[in-house]
């Protein structure tokens, strides 16, 4: 399988991403809805276990959205979406080591680590719109630090960022599709 073929199937069968970045929007704001209802720490485990479900919804939605959810098996690049999933255990684990010592950094670091994730997302989909993606989170996170953001901003800030980007990468990846035909 050729390179450019391994993105199209990619963006093809996951809708180019756009489905697991919207679950993940939504995880997000539900993290920052549990933390202004119940406790910070509710919240932090709200995104973590919420965060095992992004894929598994993903592949729903792009299915309910008439997509495959699955890539082909010989598609190298299914190994890159799995292996930029360990920045994400290496992510959590600094943010809640982090968040013993300053709750208000959990998220801001979550941000960044989730932001650095998606610039290899670009390689997976073909759609330089998560290198923006990336950027924004990475950006955001540094900012909620450096002004001193209040715990719950970060989630909403994350969630609010996912899920806007979701949508401009379902007109992209729909747009590949109308090409394509």
């Amino acid at each position: 399988m050729i390179f450019k073929d391994a993105q199209q199937d990619m963006n093809f069968s996951y809708f180019g991403g756009g489905a697991g970045v919207l679950v993940s929007g939504l995880i997000w704001c539900a993290a920052g809805i549990v933390a202004l209802l119940y406790s910070n720490q509710a919240s932090m485990l709200t995104l973590f276990f919420g965060g095992m479900f992004i894929h598994p919804l993903a592949v729903l939605l792009s299915k309910t959205l008439k997509r495959s959810g699955n890539h082909a098996p010989k598609n190298p690049l299914g190994k890159l979406a799995l292996e930029s999933t360990i920045i994400l255990f290496v992510g959590l684990f600094l943010a809640f080591y982090v968040a013993k010592l300053k709750i208000e950094w959990f998220y801001p670091i979550m941000l960044m680590i989730i932001g650095v994730r998606y610039l290899a997302f670009n390689t997976l989909y073909g759609v330089k719109t998560y290198w923006v993606l990336g950027g924004v989170l990475i950006l955001s996170g540094m900012l909620c630090i450096l002004l001193g953001g209040n715990f719950v901003i970060g989630a909403f800030v994350g969630g609010i960022t996912e899920i806007i980007f979701s949508l401009v990468i379902f007109m992209q990846s729909k747009g590949l599709v109308l090409k394509a035909v």
